[in-house]
């Protein structure tokens, strides 16, 4: 494999982290809700979850890259037939719409998290960053898909060695082989269902984000490396963030951001390092979220911008709902909606595919 088709693979995979690491999981508040809280096999969950959305990131861009599909509207047509003059409330739309209101609302969490960042940690209103980061998202939103392609090949690195430089602080002072005793359950339901929905609500945001990426793709071996990858690191992030959290000497149902209580308690020397990782996991993820839904949804370069400007405004007004509460309340909710669109994309053999254009 040559030094370019490596640089496209790598491309993507920042991407994908970029996406995957935003504020819910580098502020610990997801690792808590679908993990931490179900004692050690909270450990075997995440890399349950971990190895499924591997598979549905190879199998998801198979069908991208062999079918050429441009949008999620494209994608759904392999999986929900289309039929002549069906009205506008069909299942294919009303898919397509849930899809894109959890995509927004997740870009509005984005801007939620960033202005909790600022309020919890450095003393700022909330709407202060959260003016910031809706101020930056249009101005990348404004460079398409290479922006956010650009801005996530320079950050997510950078990200990526500094949870492991923290990560590796913290194991070392961490007796592994008593970790059970440090770890309380408190929640009682089924870890491998919170696995699976804490994969599938993650694979709702990816989808979109992935077609938006089909250029940079070439072959199924590139596309394999590309889901391994993209597995081995989001596998080896949560469980650093994941033991993190046995560090937390409060309640920690209490905090709006576990990881970052920790980091800046139990590793001050490295507390402005781990701000920069919760703000740029949360820039990556919102303008990755914000790229692919202006995609789905705008008709016109002119309509792309008069979206973007609203979508903006209106996350800033959102996020006084507050980052902890739209996490605990939305993801799980969604969560269960994409169980559906997981076993579809993992054991439909044959997608129909009458409205797609098939690559030569």
């Amino acid at each position: 494999m040559g030094f370019f088709a490596m640089k496209n693979i790598f491309k993507v995979v920042f991407v994908i982290i970029g996406t995957l690491i935003g504020a819910g999981f580098a502020s610990g508040q997801e690792m808590y809700l679908f993990f931490f809280s179900y004692g050690i096999e909270g450990l075997i969950g995440i890399v349950v979850s971990c190895i499924l959305m591997g598979l549905i990131i190879y199998k998801a861009l198979c069908l991208i890259d062999k079918y050429n599909i441009k949008t999620y509207k494209e994608f759904l047509e392999m999986f929900i037939k289309p039929k002549q003059n069906e009205s506008f409330f069909n299942l294919k739309n009303i898919v397509n719409i849930v899809i894109n209101i959890f995509i927004l609302v997740t870009f509005f969490i984005m801007i939620a998290g960033f202005g909790a960042y600022f309020e919890q940690e450095l003393g700022i209103n909330s709407l202060i960053g959260s003016i910031i980061l809706a101020s930056f998202c249009f101005f990348i939103f404004m460079t398409s898909i290479k922006g956010v392609v650009k801005a996530s090949e320079i950050l997510v690195p950078i990200l990526i060695i500094f949870v492991v430089i923290i990560g590796f602080m913290n194991i070392v002072e961490i007796n592994l082989p008593e970790l059970d005793k440090y770890i309380i359950r408190t929640n009682t339901s089924s870890y491998l269902l919170s696995a699976i929905i804490y994969c599938s609500y993650n694979s709702i945001l990816l989808l979109p984000v992935l077609i938006t990426l089909k250029d940079y793709l070439s072959s199924k071996k590139q596309i394999a490396s590309i889901a391994a990858i993209s597995t081995v690191i989001s596998i080896a992030l949560s469980v650093i963030i994941f033991l993190l959290l046995v560090r937390v000497d409060v309640d920690i149902s209490n905090l709006e951001m576990p990881a970052v209580y920790v980091v800046s308690h139990m590793f001050k020397i490295l507390k402005i390092a781990y701000g920069f990782i919760i703000l740029g996991s949360i820039f990556t993820t919102a303008i990755s979220l914000g790229t692919s839904y202006l995609q789905n949804v705008s008709k016109s370069k002119k309509s792309y911008t008069q979206i973007a400007i609203f979508m903006c405004i209106t996350s800033v007004l959102v996020s006084k709902i507050g980052f902890s509460n739209l996490i605990n309340s939305l993801y799980p909710i969604f969560g269960y909606l994409g169980i559906i669109q997981i076993l579809l994309i993992i054991f439909k053999k044959n997608p129909k595919l009458k409205t797609i254009n098939k690559k030569e």
